[in-house]
């Protein structure tokens, strides 16, 4: 009985449904297909290609199904159809308001050893209209450098690849420095922790997704697509997510509100428009992303920017003046003439655009029902129509819900199957792609679409998710292929894929500036490896220099440890379990010398700088697998690369393909770099990098605690910092009772940056008795360091004294 009323309930809702939303014609006019059971064509797909053909459509309702879009991934590579290309969407910019400025690279570095010719030959084949070339650098070579300077001869805009995001801050930061007057951007995942939605039929789990975004990476995101459609000289530096969809390119530029001083404004649509660009109004905690209204004048703090606000001040219905101002302080920075305002977020969507998508969702939600309840599948049918149902209502009450991002075929006018809008359609047709670490990169590019689908085949199929959700997705390989513009591939390893797009050329840069040559190798028995390394350790060590040894799995790089602590060896363990800031913090005790040797299983490989490094171990060399391939052989022998004294030891007991092919590969490279010392009179000296550059990135910038300054100043009042920051502390109380929040505020970080001072020269106060330079001050107060009592010095102030101090003075 409870059956029955269950299906009439359901007939009910779904003519109320249909009885709410008009069914429109399509914005392309064409004829409307009937669905058909057990056809892949009842989602207006052909059975191997994922564009609709031109004289089959669906209506708003009708979506793949999680069959036909399993048939859709097999069917091979979707961009051919009837013999012609797929064309990538490549929508209209609006006109830049800020292009015309050139690069200029400041820097004393000169192009020295191959990369003369290495820029001189990817220029040429840049200029010939050569779509994919490969750059084989290796290991410190000065490949980021010859990139600037392919950047500063072509005068295009570039996109540069990188395979995490510890790679793409280094990057970054390089970039930065080379191009200082440029507009130098950072584009990766902005989730410091993501867990993303999905279901676990066989023990029957959902688990909801959960996301911390950080702002500051948010922040830099909306900078990079602001830059890429505002100005010509651009280099966004990306991870992989940057194949995953944002906002469209058309409703994103639609979206923006632009204003000139002396122009006419009506102030409650400009508040309105402000909302719908999901900026919050907040009248007191004014931060990215808000805005607030004091009479006639209305502050707006920009999705874009860190430290600068916007304040528009009206007489009347004119805009008198346009003015930027520090929000902390409230101190005007300058005049504008106009400015140009972005949404606060990637995904807005136009009310228009918005009440057609609700239709359409309401449609599809329709047809699903149906062949829930057909099939029998009643609890994933109530499911379905309960979570959607408050999906919708959020929609036409707010304009966004939880998990928006699931109906972005609908808000951005994609048809089924189309891939989604992301980066790749922001930047200039004309722009260049980087991709460093290629052999690396690639790989991930093709592994993201298979493993999206497989989740959202699983939420869609027992109810979770509408079909359509599918639609939001990651480029697959080969949509990524079609779209991207003229690439260089970056590796001192090229992997088979850059090979054969390049038709086997490549560029080789194998001489280093320094001069330095690949390290010399050797085999010796695995059967003693342990004991043999231990003796190349002490030698290492008596030497001043440090040791990496890989080895192929955690648990005997465990055991290994144990071993060699037992053995009164300075020793310490990295592998996947260890979190990125306590990889970082390793690294750095290492290059430090806090200890001597360092081991490792896969970690040891791309991007790691120790330029301390004097000798390289590789166990079991011979089993040859992933870890052990030609690539990872080279890659981690390139670790040694930095250092004119490095050795590298292969242990093996046979001579696998990997190793002849990996050692003759390094052969090659040494004769060739001698012959050009040789030739040039050039000896070889190690590369000199500062410690702290380990640290030197995008995250760390908001946690350390830079006092060289406040040191070498003597800033200290009377040398009483104590009573200083209780004067601070009673002006901040008096301003907040005098209703002054912003100097309230100003004065609180002041003091918050006072009490870290404070403690960070009570840790180092033995730099006032000159015990140690300034430079070991600085070092010993950055957030990773942990210094002993000895380091500290004898007139130390216990930390809990000090907190207890200030318990007092509150």
């Amino acid at each position: 009985m409870s059956h029955k009323k269950s299906k009439i309930t359901q007939k009910q809702f779904n003519q109320k449904l249909i009885d709410q939303s008009e069914i429109s014609e399509q914005c392309s006019n064409t004829k409307i297909h009937t669905v058909k059971k057990h056809d892949v064509s009842d989602v207006s797909f052909e059975t191997t290609n994922t564009i609709p053909p031109k004289n089959i459509t669906t209506t708003n309702g009708v979506t793949a199904t999680v069959e036909a879009l399993s048939a859709l991934i097999a069917s091979g590579n979707p961009l051919f159809k009837n013999g012609a290309l797929w064309t990538p969407h490549r929508p209209i910019r609006p006109e830049k308001s800020e292009g015309g400025i050139p690069f200029q690279i400041k820097t004393s570095f000169q192009p020295a050893g191959d990369q003369p010719n290495a820029i001189k030959s990817l220029v040429e084949g840049i200029e010939k209209n050569e779509r994919t070339q490969v750059l084989l650098g290796v290991t410190g070579s000065g490949k980021t450098y010859t990139m600037a300077k392919i950047i500063e001869k072509t005068q295009r805009p570039a996109l540069i690849l990188a395979p995490n995001k510890t790679l793409a801050a280094q990057l970054y930061g390089e970039f930065k420095n080379f191009f200082p007057n440029n507009a130098v951007e950072y584009f990766v995942s902005y989730y410091d922790y993501y867990q993303p939605e999905a279901y676990v039929a066989r023990s029957d789990t959902y688990i909801e997704k959960e996301s911390s975004i950080n702002e500051q990476i948010d922040r830099m995101r909306h900078a990079a697509t602001r830059a890429v459609l505002e100005r010509d000289d651009v280099i966004i530096i990306a991870s992989v997510s940057c194949i995953y969809g944002i906002g469209s390119v058309e409703t994103y530029t639609a979206m923006t509100l632009q204003m000139q001083k002396g122009d006419k404004l009506n102030k409650q649509k400009l508040l309105t428009d402000l909302v719908a660009q999901q900026y919050q109004r907040q009248n007191i905690n004014f931060v990215r992303g808000s805005f607030r209204v004091r009479g006639d004048t209305i502050e707006i703090f920009p999705a874009h920017l860190e430290n600068r606000a916007w304040r528009i001040s009206l007489f009347d219905d004119e805009i008198e003046t346009l003015t930027e101002f520090d929000p902390l302080t409230g101190q005007k920075t300058g005049d504008l003439q106009s400015i140009k305002i972005y949404a606060n977020s990637h995904y807005v969507t136009p009310r228009p655009t918005l009440n057609q998508a609700i239709k359409s969702i309401k449609m599809e939600l329709v047809q699903r029902l149906d062949e829930l309840n057909a099939a029998g599948r009643l609890l994933e049918a109530q499911r379905l129509e309960q979570r959607t149902i408050f999906d919708l209502e959020m929609l036409e009450t707010t304009g966004s819900c939880p998990g928006i991002e699931n109906y972005s075929r609908y808000l951005t006018g994609r048809k089924p199957g189309e891939p989604p809008p992301t980066m790749f359609e922001y930047i200039p047709n004309h722009a260049l792609v980087f991709i460093d670490e290629s052999h690396v990169t690639i790989p991930q590019i093709g592994g993201m679409y298979r493993g999206d689908f497989r989740r959202k085949a699983t939420l869609v199929e027992y109810g979770f998710r509408l079909p359509s959700c599918m639609d939001n997705r990651p480029l697959s390989f080969e949509e990524w292929d079609a779209m991207r513009s003229q690439t260089i591939a970056v590796s001192a390893t090229p992997g088979r894929w850059e090979i054969e797009q390049s038709r086997n050329i490549f560029v080789e840069q194998i001489i280093r500036p320094t001069g330095l040559i690949d390290p010399p190798t050797e085999i010796r028995p695995a059967k003693t490896q342990v004991d043999d390394v231990v003796n190349e350790i002490r030698q290492t060590i008596k030497k001043g220099y440090r040791t990496l040894i890989t080895v192929l799995t955690k648990h005997m790089a465990e055991d290994l440890t144990e071993y060699l602590h037992e053995q009164n060896i300075r020793v310490r363990y990295m592998h996947s379990d260890i979190n990125t800031l306590e990889r970082i913090e390793i690294l750095r005790d290492l290059r430090l010398g806090t200890f001597d040797v360092l081991v490792g299983i896969n970690l040891l490989r791309e991007g790691l700088d120790i330029p301390e490094c004097g000798f390289v171990a590789i166990f079991d060399a011979d089993k040859e697998g992933f870890l052990r391939s030609e690539t990872s052989l080279i890659q981690t022998i390139g670790r040694a690369a930095r250092n004119v004294d490095s050795r590298v030891i292969l242990y093996a007991d046979i001579i696998t393909g990997s190793i002849e092919r990996a050692l003759q590969e390094t052969k090659r490279r040494r004769q060739k770099q001698i012959a050009y010392n040789e030739e040039h009179q050039i000896t070889p000296t190690s590369i000199k990098k500062n410690i702290d550059d380990t640290l030197s990135s995008v995250y760390e910038n908001d946690y350390n605690i830079n006092i060289s300054h406040f040191i070498t100043q003597n800033n200290r009042v009377g040398d009483n910092l104590s009573n200083h920051i209780q004067h601070l502390e009673k002006l901040m109380r008096k301003a907040a009772d005098d209703l002054n929040f912003e100097e309230a505020a100003r004065l609180r970080d002041e003091i918050k940056l006072l009490q870290e001072i404070e403690l960070a020269i009570t840790s180092n106060s033995s730099v006032c008795n000159n015990k140690y330079s300034i430079d070991e001050a600085i070092k010993h107060s950055s957030l990773f360091t942990k210094p002993n009592l000895d380091q500290m010095g004898p007139n130390t102030i216990d930390v809990g004294l000090l907190a207890k101090c200030k318990k007092e003075r509150k």
